[in-house]
């Protein structure tokens, strides 16, 4: 039998949206499972809720045989026809970046008191990044991931070490997930990478030198974690390749990146100053197989694989993450004053929450406990303050009351901050 990957918290926030005369938007990368969430779990759900069947009009404008519909000339009339009675009806549309004039034709069928609107959407140039603007205030959206690791410890068999190394090496994304060998899913996130993002995005952008994108996506992959801005990028093409590419061209092929939701920026945040620095900043992949696939699974080490995978599962759980940078004075050698700059991994916050956060591998030894606190000393709030590694044993502060834990207690608990 076929495993079904339990979705529970994305279905949860669409079930808490219904009904709430907002347009529901699930944004994502394209195949982190948008599309089996509306049309078979959600469907499912309002199947089981006692909706009637032809209350539930679907359309996926990326299949062939609904290119029509794209044109809004001949969807709108044709929604407008499904609506028999004064009943509820529920809308779910699929890839809705390819109908035109999409946001006037949502507005106008959200506008209908009997309609309830759900969509996807994977490009985030076309869904603007403020989704609620855009719409005119009517814009309500759910940001989707791949599999978090706890979602892939679902249909996983074997234990969560092993698991772990699987996650980290071959990410998130269902349909690899879910393949049954490695070399399947070599081959699936090589595909995928070529056929769907990659094309994707040369197509969307015109793109003439592909080659240039290319090597970028491969000089970030190799770089996560890692503080960097498109001058530097440019020095390094410069260096390395005798590229002629400008700043202004990497600007621009970093955000088609993030359109496409394949790498999302952190910036950085002085914690002293209270305000954003500008650049440097880091870039960080939304799946490891992905990032992966593209560097041959050569350079895996895993402390940047774990950075990445916990910045991933913060914004999952709805945080917006900073890296912090603070600066401190202290005495040289000759009792000179000295700068020096300390960085914080990630500064978290969610409403009134807010969490510094260090992603350490191992904590072998005093010095290198001592390195990754040094941060947490200097900042003089009362937040909580965690280091996340994975050699700890269980969950414990220390005398500082700092809270230490390892990655798999973080990863499958969903309220492992609170702890």
């Amino acid at each position: 039998m076929e495993k079904e990957i339990k979705r529970d918290y994305y279905l949860e926030q669409l079930i808490k949206r219904k009904s709430n005369g907002l347009i529901k938007i699930v944004t994502g990368i394209r195949r982190c499972g948008k599309s089996y969430l509306l049309r078979t779990l959600f469907k499912k759900y309002l199947l089981e809720s006692g909706v009637d069947e032809n209350h539930i009009i679907e359309m996926a404008f990326d299949l062939f045989d609904n290119m029509e519909y794209r044109d809004p000339k001949v969807f709108y009339p044709w929604a407008k026809e499904q609506l028999k009675d004064g009943e509820p009806y529920y809308f779910l549309l699929d890839e809705v970046q390819l109908l035109d004039e999409f946001v006037s034709v949502l507005n106008g069928l959200a506008d209908k008191k009997n309609c309830d609107v759900f969509v996807t959407g994977s490009n985030a140039k076309f869904l603007s990044r403020d989704i609620a603007t855009e719409f005119g205030g009517r814009g309500d959206e759910v940001p989707m991931y791949p599999l978090s690791f706890s979602e892939f410890m679902t249909v996983y068999d074997g234990n969560r070490y092993d698991g772990w190394n699987e996650y980290i090496t071959y990410g998130g994304i269902p349909l690899v997930v879910l393949a049954e060998t490695e070399d399947q899913k070599m081959v699936l996130l090589d595909n995928l990478l070529k056929e769907t993002y990659i094309s994707d995005i040369v197509k969307r952008n015109r793109i003439r030198n592909i080659g240039e994108m290319e090597a970028l996506l491969d000089v970030l992959s190799s770089a996560i974690g890692a503080l960097t801005n498109p001058n530097k990028l440019q020095k390094t093409f410069k260096s390395v390749s005798k590229s002629k590419i400008t700043a202004t061209t990497i600007t621009k092929y970093i955000e088609y990146l993030e359109d496409a939701f394949l790498i999302e920026e952190a910036g950085r945040y002085d914690i002293k100053g209270k305000s954003y620095i500008g650049t440097p900043v880091k870039y960080y992949f939304m799946d490891m197989g992905l990032r992966n696939s593209r560097i041959n699974y050569r350079q895996m080490e895993v402390t940047h694989s774990m950075e990445n995978v916990i910045y991933n599962e913060l914004r999952m759980r709805g945080f917006r993450v900073d890296v912090g940078n603070l600066t401190i004075v202290e005495n040289g050698k000759e009792g000179k004053p000295v700068k020096k700059q300390l960085e914080v991994d990630f500064i978290c916050n969610k409403g009134s929450k807010k969490y510094y956060i260090q992603s350490a591998y191992m904590l072998g030894t005093s010095e290198k406990v001592e390195q990754e606190i040094r941060p947490f000393r200097k900042i003089n709030d009362s937040f909580k303050k965690i280091v996340i590694t994975s050699d700890t044993p269980k969950p414990f502060y220390s005398e500082e009351g700092i809270l230490m834990m390892n990655v798999y207690d973080f990863l499958l608990n969903a309220d492992s901050l609170e702890l």
